[in-house]
């Protein structure tokens, strides 16, 4: 059988859409979701995607890394997904979803800037050389010098493999400072087991990071990855940090016709 698809962008960060309200999709075939995403012999993508109905909220967002397996939140990919919902008609200009790490709110507008709040950060772990916190997906964030030359591969996966993070590992993010409340970032992420363009999780993750650390005296911080200009919103209240909302653009690809 054919199956549409939709592919979407968020700085960089792709995405293979499918609509899955009537449940067409084969959700435990993980060879399946890794053909799809591979980028010689599929369609190419960083995950997948399946928008699902959900009886509490709008909608409910399905998220597979590019090695098949269902994982944790992915910010981008959940803006990539309001923007999907709006063309799809599910929505307006405003939306709250369910993910994997619960209620999502994002609104969405007609140039397709989303801003997708995120989870609360209630624990940040600063460390000798790095911090470490959850916002949404694990992420080690790390500051170093000369971000551009920097090996994010090999050294990334050194530290996601490390006995440091466990079987189930983190992602990481180097981190450089550019001007004042703008930080360029590069991230290694687990389940891709490269560098991505872009990592929502992992910007939002730097902009509370720096906070912490002082480099920055901002509620709101922008990030620069390979990909494009990100921004990080929220308040905090001692290392609590609430309203946390990641915006940016999720742009629209292509649409085509895939069997499985």
């Amino acid at each position: 059988m054919q199956y549409t698809f939709y592919k979407y962008q968020g700085t960089g960060n792709d995405f293979v859409m499918i609509d899955n309200r009537k449940n067409i999709f084969p959700k435990n075939d993980t060879k399946l979701v890794a053909q799809l995403c591979d980028r010689k012999f599929g369609i190419g993508a960083d995950g997948l995607i399946l928008l699902e109905n959900d009886n509490n909220a709008d909608f409910r967002m399905v998220y597979y890394n590019s090695d098949g397996n269902e994982s944790s939140m992915c910010g981008n990919g959940g803006r990539c997904l309001v923007a999907f919902a709006k063309m799809l008609g599910v929505i307006d200009d405003e939306t709250t979803f369910i993910a994997t790490d619960g209620p999502h709110y994002a609104t969405v507008n007609d140039e397709g800037i989303v801003s997708l709040q995120m989870k609360d950060v209630n624990s940040v772990s600063v460390y000798e050389h790095y911090v470490f916190l959850d916002t949404g997906s694990p992420h080690h964030v790390e500051i170093v010098e000369e971000l551009d030359k920097f090996n994010v591969k090999g050294i990334g996966a050194s530290i996601r493999y490390s006995d440091l993070y466990g079987e189930k590992g983190s992602n990481i993010n180097f981190v450089s400072p550019e001007e004042d409340d703008i930080f360029a970032v590069r991230t290694y992420e687990r389940g891709v087991e490269d560098e991505t363009l872009s990592c929502g999780t992992g910007v939002t993750a730097v902009a509370i990071a720096m906070k912490v650390l002082g480099k920055t005296d901002a509620d709101e911080v922008k990030l620069n990855t390979q990909g494009g200009e990100l921004k990080v919103s929220f308040k905090q209240n001692d290392k609590r940090f609430t309203d946390v909302f990641l915006t940016g653009p999720a742009t629209f690809v292509f649409k085509g016709e895939v069997e499985w």
